[in-house]
């Protein structure tokens, strides 16, 4: 079996997410179902609310649906790669990358459906996967901090994930502190979140890719 370069896995994995989302924006803006707003500020919609209606309601789960399989094979990858580097990871790591792709799986099918209990279901679903990806981020990262090659690379990871940590922090603060008037500013957190956790999956390609991996029966450099 020839070997195959996976950074391209890697880009569409970090990608697809962003691509459904901010189509789903601009087409339920389109269509009439939300006003023209910028979702990464004040009195936007929630990334939920571009998915609900008409044919964005198809194509958000149409894209988030395969990404949920991606994310799994993705961390699977990581786990292998930092093996090849010397670091490898506690196979019980993997467990949680599929409890996070069943999460992201919960949230995207129980969309647009509003009655019983959907919304708890579909909250929880993307808490979980929040927190999920977010651990999974900072151990890869820790992982290849750890090595001589990609140590800068590691430490760069590492500060991305402090960036995030704080703006979900900023985001609780502001909720406690301003309570109601913290509705305004909800939906931009989120928006910013996502973009958060899709930037180190598309360093990480990037350094697929430098480093010239592929996959055959295992990962080689």
């Amino acid at each position: 079996m020839p070997a195959l370069s996976i950074h391209t896995l890697g880009y569409v994995t970090a990608l697809l997410p962003l691509l459904t989302t901010h189509l789903c924006w601009g087409l339920s803006i389109l269509l009439g179902y939300i006003e023209p707003c910028n979702p990464y500020g004040v009195d936007c919609v929630s990334i939920s609310n571009t998915g609900r209606h008409g044919v964005a309601y198809f194509l958000f789960k149409a894209g988030m649906l395969p990404t949920t399989l991606l994310l799994f094979l993705f961390w699977g990858l990581c786990w292998q790669w930092l093996a090849l580097l010397g670091q490898g990871r506690h196979r019980a790591w993997l467990l949680v990358a599929l409890l996070g792709s069943a999460a992201l799986m919960l949230y995207a099918l129980t969309l647009g459906h509003s009655t019983g209990y959907y919304p708890v279901l579909r909250r929880n679903g993307i808490a979980l996967f929040l927190f999920m990806t977010f651990t999974l981020q900072v151990v890869v990262a820790d992982g290849l901090y750890r090595t001589e090659r990609w140590h800068g690379a590691g430490l760069g990871l590492l500060w991305l994930s402090t960036l995030t940590l704080v703006v979900a922090l900023l985001s609780v603060a502001l909720a406690a502190w301003l309570g109601e008037g913290y509705e305004r500013l909800e939906n931009g957190f989120e928006w910013w979140l996502l973009l958060l956790l899709n930037l180190p999956m598309l360093v990480l390609a990037r350094l697929w890719q430098l480093s010239g991996l592929k996959m055959g029966l295992r990962l080689q450099e």
